[in-house]
């Protein structure tokens, strides 16, 4: 779905694909300019060829405005605005000549109001020395979210404490999305790299929510909750509830946890905590994984881990487990939705989430689904980690 949700997914991303006029298969174009006397940034894309795609926003106001139009050779004729919802009112209009290294054109209103259009080839700054790693990265992934991250900033909000650390708590003030710090009870460099983590999805989600206005008609939301899980000497957990509108039938929610290694700042993967499979754990799968280590952890989850957990569930929680009399009920015996279940730590044990589809929402947190300490400890993962008891 998204970056952060990504895992609404996560990760999963609604961005536009770019590519070169010069290139109309791969390569991305930001641009840089003026329309009008107000500075703005620019991403089109031409796939496929003579269909053009894009967006910009004003670097004063960060939001997305939706472009979209032909090319009939140097020049493009673009409309702005969504168009996918059936709305025939009037947009605003680009006409755009190639200059070489950039366009140059004029933006109409409906109403017949002409403005210049100046675009060059964008030049990213070069990130500041102490810019957070996700930030940075962006610098060469994603110059054009990168140049609308420069423009935005976080404000310092409430002071808290979880589990015997301090909180600093930070909203983006644009999207009024919100994360906390942790400000002690962790060495100086575990610290810096669980907060580098914490902040840098912060940011991973105030770009999805970019994402969610661009995709939706005026009536999109995109609401979360943060709320800190677990805290100890291993394991920074904590829970990130979204819902979300970003066009469609309905709104939807999802749930998407954050589970950290205190020595490394590395994200924790469940093979790394409960591994119940025969010879070693699974390495950690991420973006870089081929299809063999793709299928072996798909294979794993739905044959091994799967069946695994509705027997231990079965075992601890019978009345929970029982299958329901109605069409309507939660079927927590339904081996489909445990395989892909999102987790986080908890005091006493791994909660589980079940994925039910999207009318039956609700069963998705049953609130009991804890594989206790106890349990786990007898089934350890990859990461070598001392669990609380229980």
């Amino acid at each position: 779905m998204f970056k952060g949700l990504l895992h609404l997914v996560p990760s999963a991303t609604l961005l536009l694909a770019l590519c070169s006029t010069a290139d109309a298969e791969d390569s991305k174009r930001v641009f840089t300019g003026t329309l009008g006397k107000i500075p703005i940034v620019l991403e089109l894309s031409t796939q496929p060829v003579n269909s053009v795609t894009g967006r910009y926003f004003y670097e004063k106001y960060h939001r997305d405005l939706e472009l979209s139009g032909s090319r009939q050779e140097d020049t493009l004729t673009l409309t702005e605005g969504n168009t996918r919802y059936g709305d025939d009112k009037p947009q605003p209009t680009l006409m755009l000549q190639e200059t070489g290294n950039g366009w140059q054109g004029e933006w109409k209103s409906p109403e017949g109001k002409v403005l210049p259009i100046q675009l060059n080839e964008a030049r990213p700054p070069v990130p500041a020395a102490d810019a957070l790693p996700f930030i940075a990265a962006l610098a060469q992934s994603d110059p054009y979210e990168y140049l609308r991250l420069r423009g935005l900033k976080l404000k310092p909000g409430k002071k808290d404490s979880f589990m015997g650390h301090d909180l600093q708590w930070w909203t983006q003030p644009e999207s009024s999305l919100s994360m906390f710090s942790i400000e002690s009870g962790y060495p100086p460099a575990s610290q810096q790299r669980i907060n580098q983590q914490l902040l840098g999805r912060l940011w991973s989600e105030v770009i999805s929510y970019h994402e969610c206005l661009l995709q939706s008609s005026e009536n999109s939301e995109f609401d979360q909750d943060v709320s800190p899980q677990f805290l100890s000497p291993e394991v920074v957990s904590l829970n990130i509830s979204t819902r979300y509108y970003c066009g469609g039938a309905h709104p939807d929610f999802v749930s998407s946890p954050i589970n950290l290694d205190v020595r490394t700042g590395r994200s924790l993967s469940l093979e790394d905590v409960l591994w119940v499979g025969k010879g070693k754990p699974l390495l950690r799968v991420d973006s870089a994984s081929s299809g063999e280590e793709d299928s072996a952890q798909t294979t794993y989850q739905r044959e091994v881990l799967t069946p695994w957990l509705i027997k231990q569930f079965t075992t601890l929680y019978p009345n929970e487990m029982r299958k329901p009399t109605d069409e309507d009920g939660c079927d927590y015996t339904e081996e489909s939705i445990w395989d892909y279940s999102n987790w986080h730590f908890t005091a006493e044990g791994l909660l589980l989430l079940p994925s039910f589809g999207r009318v039956q929402r609700n069963c998705d947190d049953p609130g009991w689904s804890v594989l206790p300490y106890a349990v786990v400890k007898q089934y350890p993962g990859a990461v070598k980690l001392q669990l609380p008891e229980g």
